[in-house]
């Protein structure tokens, strides 16, 4: 294989993004597990509505998992929901999920459980077609870290300082290198800030 051959090989990889809604002091939850501070306002709901269109499997540990699963399969049935809520809900159930835990005994709603060997499931999701992956809740994506899954970090973070509680980012063994792509100011104060692997992965 030629190094240009090489290179349209890893360009066709299907990214693994981590994004979340993340505190000024970069906790994803509060000391007892508050997240009414992260709600998104109707701009931010909608941004993450179409965000989605670039997603074609969710990734989740157990505990997000089983968070989303409690609220969206239910929430366009809700005759006082927002629209953009009612949109996100028929997103969600649409979309394909993979759980990954050893504790939970069945998963739904358009999902399918794994239990062990993350690290080549994330490797033949990545080197099948489609769209991207993302990753959510900080356990599993400490897990992809450390494994050197993620391709992607984007941060939505929020005007407010929390003091402690859940982090986004867990303790790692070396340096993720980042640069810079994208930058964008919510009128909520929310700013977005989206990193790629300035490696390009490993």
């Amino acid at each position: 294989m030629t190094m240009t051959d090489q290179t349209k090989s890893t360009k066709t990889q299907r990214t693994v993004i981590y994004a979340m809604m993340v505190s000024l002091d970069g906790y994803m939850e509060g000391p007892d597990g508050d997240i009414d501070w992260s709600f998104p306002d109707e701009e931010l709901h909608k941004h993450f509505n179409e965000q989605e269109s670039e997603i074609d499997i969710n990734l989740y540990g157990r505990g997000l998992y089983e968070n989303m699963s409690n609220y969206w399969p239910t929430a366009d049935l809700n005759p006082s929901a927002p629209q953009v809520e009612i949109d996100f809900a028929r997103i969600w159930k649409s979309k394909s999920k993979v759980v990954f835990s050893k504790t939970l005994e069945q998963v739904e709603w358009n999902s399918r459980l794994v239990r062990e060997n993350i690290a080549e499931e994330i490797v033949k999701l990545k080197e099948q077609p489609g769209k991207n992956l993302s990753v959510g809740g900080s356990g599993i994506a400490s897990t992809f870290m450390k494994l050197g899954l993620i391709d992607e970090f984007r941060l939505y973070i929020h005007p407010v300082v929390v003091g402690g509680g859940k982090p986004m980012f867990h303790a790692l063994d070396y340096k993720i290198n980042l640069r810079l792509v994208e930058t964008k100011v919510f009128s909520s104060g929310v700013v977005l800030l989206r990193y790629q692997r300035a490696d390009g992965g490993q």
